[in-house]
């Protein structure tokens, strides 16, 4: 683990010291008696110990799918096109209203089944994966009587099934999900029109990150909330409560952002409002997760054989993609922790040295991090903020490399001559 978390965007042969440690991750991977769930649940306990100190914890919930086209690992399924070949991931990202990730708290992993002559696909239903996930958060609740819980997922889990289960549990999980459908209500009117009847409750105002192709920009929305009661079946209805977020005074050229939200949580006032919209912009953070473990971890160039190998590997592979964006968000929330707690001092000395610079006696946590970044390409200039897990992961690369040479040198007696 202490190898891949040092070198994330390496091979597994590169991330090992030496052809032991290599063979010994691929015994590892390759032991049927190994399942990727026990690799996971120490991570998930101490997760869930991390969540415990928090009074309210959101829990993101999406999909990925990783694609392995071109390789013969057995067990692989089709993706988005029928011909391509690849697996699903879907976990549970814990992380506080303040963006901190606090861990992995579930997953699931699976391969489709082809489509058959009549184009049905087998297997069961990928849509239960957002159920069941909401029904393990709720058995989790009861052991975590200090944090409320707040289930958040994007349109895909905008499903009746969902909302009427959790209210079927008495809702010990809140949810909060963006809406995919403009549903009628008992009396025949639509949802989303119904919700924004009458003033807006007020105003937010926001900074919308830069994203590749895009830049960053001040987003101004008014806001709308509505409680009502949505058709569950027959003579079955589920309360919630329909936000609309509508961006007002886009540059030209831009499509306005429109966001739609449904919760059990009542909100009667732009505070509250407002609340549980930054809650649903912090689901980005299972965004970088993802972009951490495919293109920092570069988990789709592993050639592990079979699919159970490669699910034991993404065990791993999660661990290490949330340890790499919880330095980020720590080196931004918490900048003078010292940087011991995270880095030995080996590391801490390489980071400066590729940088020309020596280290202080007690560097913080936020200047170990943005050296690291610059030997990944950030560039530190006033108006770059803070460095992107992007940076770090690929700094990380080479600054271990720099630390394990220092480390060599220093056992054979030749560091003094070499400085």
């Amino acid at each position: 683990m202490e190898s891949m978390a040092a070198t994330p965007t390496a091979s597994v042969p590169k991330a090992c010291n030496g052809w032991g440690e290599t063979m010994a991750a691929y015994r590892f991977f390759d032991n049927a008696n190994v399942d990727w769930r026990a690799i996971l649940e120490p991570h998930w306990q101490q997760t869930a110990q991390r969540m415990a100190a928090r009074s309210v914890v959101l829990c993101l919930q999406d999909t990925t799918e990783l694609d392995f086209n071109g390789q013969q690992a057995q067990g692989l399924g089709p993706l988005s096109y029928e011909a391509q070949r690849g697996m699903y991931v879907h976990p549970t990202y814990a992380v506080t209203t303040a963006r901190e990730p606090l861990g992995i708290l579930d997953a699931w992993m699976w391969a489709r089944e082809p489509k058959d002559r009549d184009g049905q696909r087998g297997g069961p239903k990928e849509s239960l994966r957002w159920i069941e996930g909401y029904e393990r958060l709720a058995e989790l609740a009861p052991s975590l009587p200090d944090t409320r819980l707040v289930y958040v997922a994007d349109r895909e889990a905008d499903m009746m099934p969902l909302m009427a289960r959790a209210q079927e549990l008495a809702c010990p999980v809140d949810w909060l999900v963006r809406a995919a459908h403009n549903r009628c209500l008992p009396d025949s009117e639509k949802l989303w029109p119904h919700t924004t009847q009458g003033e807006a409750l007020g105003q937010i105002e926001f900074t919308l990150a830069a994203r590749p192709g895009t830049k960053a920009r001040i987003v101004r929305q008014q806001l709308w909330a509505r409680r009502v009661e949505l058709c569950a079946g027959k003579n079955k209805t589920v309360s919630a409560t329909c936000i609309v977020a509508r961006e007002y005074g886009a540059p030209a050229g831009v499509k306005p952002i429109e966001w739609r939200l449904l919760t059990n949580r009542v909100a009667t006032d732009a505070v509250a409002v407002s609340e549980l919209i930054d809650w649903y912009r912090a689901r980005w953070e299972i965004e970088m997760l993802f972009n951490v473990l495919k293109n920092g971890c570069c988990v789709e160039e592993l050639q592990l054989g079979t699919i159970e190998r490669i699910e034991r590997a993404l065990a791993l592979y999660l661990v290490v993609a949330w340890r790499i964006a919880h330095l980020m968000r720590m080196g931004r929330t918490c900048p003078d922790l010292d940087a011991k707690l995270f880095f030995d001092s080996d590391e801490i000395q390489a980071a400066y040295l590729l940088n020309k610079a020596l280290a202080p006696p007690a560097p913080r946590l936020n200047e170990v991090v943005r050296m690291i970044a610059r030997v990944g390409g950030f560039l530190a200039r006033k108006s770059d903020g803070e460095p992107g897990a992007k940076t770090i992961w690929e700094g990380l690369r080479d600054v271990r490399a720099s630390a394990h040479t220092i480390k060599t040198l220093r056992e054979m007696g030749l560091l003094s001559s070499c400085v």
